[in-house]
């Protein structure tokens, strides 16, 4: 888990690893084959996992599904935000521009 920049959330949320997005992701999926008709309670498991995980008290499972360090970019070199994706050659937050070397 790392504290990085969500430009959907437009603020420093703690972004999971790959295992601990493998867990989430399952959890996820499961809440989808839970017959009640309150979000809260199908994605529970969810929403228990990453907040006993992180501490931060998220509500809404999309969220916890797009914080994975995997879906970003590295660093930016001039603002420190993250690029939105690896192959990404601009910087949303700052218009910096990247060279990617393959």
């Amino acid at each position: 888990m790392e504290l990085k920049y969500c430009w959907r959330c437009k603020m420093e949320v703690l972004m999971l690893n790959k295992e601990e997005h493998a867990i989430a992701s399952k959890l996820y999926a499961k809440g989808f084959k839970v017959l009640k008709k309150d979000r809260q309670e199908r994605f529970k498991e969810l929403l228990d996992y990453y907040n006993d995980l992180t501490g931060f008290g998220e509500t809404e499972p999309n969220a916890i599904m797009h914080h994975s360090l995997a879906q970003f970019g590295p660093d930016c070199e001039k603002c420190g935000k993250p690029y939105r994706t690896q192959k990404a050659k601009l910087c949303a937050a700052c218009g910096n521009k990247r060279i990617v070397t393959e």
